[in-house]
């Protein structure tokens, strides 16, 4: 049995239907299970991995655990410690690219992320252990930009240079996946990024590829953008430490790991292809 932590979100909900593809057994936690949408077949418990406790019954049986950071939160050692009580063999985390930089510097952590701490929990479980550590998801071009693209076809903000190499999440849940049902990752960090380095202005032109507009990227001053994210709703923390990142990266070198490809045995997924899975998000229709 595996138990799966963060099991609805973006990265859970594909690693359930791998597992299940795979034949395993799958039990998946959500805070609210009568409305948690999973496959026939996936059992769902209801609880708290931020609060262990809520979580013992769930652990019988279980012999492998994946650990999602934010779902954890600040007790993911606590999680850990719980699981190994109950005959746990396994964990397998998900962190960051970024997990060794400053905790200041870490954007995601002012969303609830707590990469470092769910790595350092699953190394020092005295369990097996793998540790993901993907760079950032293609779907975070959604949720940066879904709604200007839907209201227009120029797409404003800081930075048109900066590049990075998207993920797209089904190739991390799917080294998760490996990593949960093999033995060939077990004590390793692996590096994942997606198969391309792109600046931002060509992922939006690759955007505009995918619904057939002529999208455009056009460079604002920081402050600005900045300012027009905290409006939005952003938390401001989160704002500057993610405008700080791209003025210390901008010509940085930007890492292609070829960890996905390795792992799988296949190519790694590409922006482009996201990009044509997600056009009809991307236009504002609904799920």
């Amino acid at each position: 049995m595996i138990l799966i932590t963060g099991a609805t979100g973006l990265v859970g909900r594909p690693l359930v239907d791998i597992l299940q593809a795979e034949g395993a057994d799958v039990r998946a936690v959500s805070r609210t299970a009568s409305t948690a949408r999973m496959p026939a077949g996936a059992e769902v418990v209801e609880g708290d991995p931020s609060d262990p406790a809520t979580l013992a019954a769930a652990m019988d049986g279980v012999t492998s655990l994946f650990l999602h950071p934010r779902a954890a939160g600040d007790r993911a050692t606590e999680l850990v410690a719980l699981a190994r009580e109950h005959g746990v063999r396994r964990v397998v985390a998900m962190a960051a690219l970024n997990i060794d930089e400053p905790l200041a510097d870490q954007p995601s952590r002012y969303r609830g992320d707590r990469n470092k701490e769910a790595e350092t929990a699953a190394v020092e479980s005295g369990l097996e252990w793998v540790s993901l550590r993907p760079a950032t998801f293609a779907m975070s071009s959604l949720h940066a930009w879904g709604g200007q693209i839907q209201a227009g076809d120029v797409v404003r903000g800081p930075y048109a240079a900066f590049a990075e190499s998207p993920l797209h999440e089904r190739d991390l849940a799917a080294v998760a996946a490996n990593a949960l049902l093999n033995d060939d990752l077990v004590g390793t960090r692996l590096e994942l990024t997606g198969p391309q380095s792109l600046t931002q202005e060509e992922m939006v032109a690759v955007l505009g590829e995918a619904i057939g507009r002529p999208l455009r990227y056009e460079e604002v001053p920081p402050h600005i953008a900045a300012k027009g994210m905290v409006e939005r709703g952003v938390p401001e923390p989160f704002v500057t430490a993610l405008m700080a990142r791209y003025a210390r990266d901008l010509d940085g070198a930007v890492p292609r790991t070829g960890e996905v490809e390795k792992t799988l045995g296949r190519p790694a997924l590409t922006y482009r292809e996201w990009a044509a899975e997600h056009a009809a998000a991307l236009c504002g229709a609904p799920n």
